[in-house]
């Protein structure tokens, strides 16, 4: 893998931290360091000139060949790079794409989090971390209660449902994730209710 960092240069300040939310979902799935050095220094984090930049984004492409090398056929582990996904591509089409990716997966996330916590699978510290990391590098933690039954009915047909049987990554700490399957749909909109700006 060869990545050119100065083209990092030319992107607007937004796209750069949108694309920071993939490499923090690398953190919570596999590598808590990637977590450590942007709690370390938020602002730096922020723009490709900072200290971190290169290791961050090695950390997380590692990651992701790791993960992706071990399930070339997405039959299993594979699945945890979904992680804040599911609702992340119902908020994207519920928006018309015109929300960046990166923003919809870190309210995904924070969902996926909350949702985590509810049904007793993540301790609250590890939770609010998500808030925290997000939310100081610049990016969205909520999205539009009004439109839970439109996102709902999208996320039921997500490749990763079966059939109505809705399916989601969440933690069971750092670098701990796991599948969950068919929650409660009142856990699921408690979660929900969390992320509603």
């Amino acid at each position: 893998m060869l990545c050119d960092l100065a083209a990092l240069d030319s992107l607007p300040v937004n796209d750069y931290v949108s694309g920071l939310a993939e490499i923090i979902k690398a953190g919570f799935i596999a590598d808590p360091e990637i977590l450590e050095l942007i709690e370390r220094d938020p602002a730096a984090a922020r723009t490709p000139a900072g200290p971190h930049t290169a290791e961050l984004i090695e950390r997380s492409i590692r990651v992701k060949a790791e993960v992706v090398s071990s399930d070339l056929k997405e039959s299993g582990l594979r699945e945890i790079l979904n992680y804040g996904h599911t609702l992340a591509h119902a908020i994207e089409k519920n928006e018309r794409y015109n929300w960046r990716h990166g923003a919809a997966v870190s309210v995904g996330m924070v969902f996926a989090a909350e949702l985590g916590r509810l049904a007793g699978r993540l301790d609250d510290a590890t939770a609010d971390r998500h808030r925290t990391v997000l939310e100081a590098v610049g990016l969205p933690l909520t999205y539009r209660g009004d439109q839970w039954p439109k996102l709902l009915e999208t996320m039921k047909v997500d490749k990763k449902s079966r059939g109505d049987l809705l399916r989601f990554i969440v933690l069971d700490g750092i670098a701990k994730p796991t599948v969950l399957e068919g929650p409660d749909p009142a856990v699921l909109l408690a979660a929900y209710a969390e992320v509603s700006g």
